[in-house]
């Protein structure tokens, strides 16, 4: 890696500097598996055994929060798992050139891929009121009046009527949260994202043998 970068214009945040101030909530989101694993919390969204990849080339989101907590995931036999998770809120998103996918393995039967393209043309995706629980985020990224290192349970920039969802934002916990973020390039792994409306236009869904992903 170069040791020099050019300077970040102002208003805005390297991707990676970003990753790295989030990476250290998992400090905190260690703690908190430890505290499910002994039964004494329980985890707040039950979640598949599936992750799926997100791109888009461009996402632009007002009232942006972001912080880390514990999903229970669903594994074969009825067992659950705690998984980690960055959680971002966002009152409302515009998606350019959406693309979701998702890979099932069928054992001898090889895989199958489903993806789902949207916003490709003049209108975007749009969204209100989205919440993603994600493992791994990339981009270029932009933030408005950003607050990093704010205690997550006192966030106010983003959603307030998502059932749920406040209930993950842990006092003490490390967060973060603008007033809009523009991220472009953006390619996402997530185990869920929930939203109060979700608007896919030009929606294309498609079933392909193998593995056909986002990226």
């Amino acid at each position: 890696m170069p040791d020099h970068h050019p300077t970040a214009p102002e208003g805005g945040t390297r991707w990676r500097r970003f990753a790295l101030v989030m990476g250290l909530s998992t400090v905190a989101t260690a703690g908190v598996v430890t505290l499910i694993s002994h039964g004494a919390l329980a985890a707040t969204f039950v979640v598949s055994g599936q992750q799926f990849k997100v791109s888009a080339d461009e996402l632009v989101a007002t009232g942006f929060v972001q912080y880390g907590t514990v999903d229970a995931r669903q594994e074969p036999g009825g067992s659950q798992q705690p998984e980690p998770v960055a959680v971002s809120a966002m009152k409302t998103a515009t998606l350019k050139n959406l693309c979701q996918s998702v890979v099932t393995d069928l054992g001898d039967f090889g895989s199958v891929s489903l993806t789902i393209k949207a916003g490709t043309g003049s209108q975007p995706v749009t969204a209100k009121n989205m919440v993603v629980d994600m493992s791994q985020l990339g981009g270029n990224a932009k933030f408005e009046t950003i607050e990093i290192g704010r205690d997550a349970s006192t966030l106010d920039k983003g959603p307030n009527d998502i059932p749920g969802e406040k209930d993950q934002r842990r006092e003490g916990f490390f967060s973060q949260q603008a007033d809009k973020v523009t991220i472009t390039d953006l390619k996402q792994v997530a185990w869920a994202t929930s939203a109060g409306e979700f608007n896919l236009r030009d929606l294309k869904l498609a079933l392909h043998w193998g593995k056909d992903e986002c990226f």
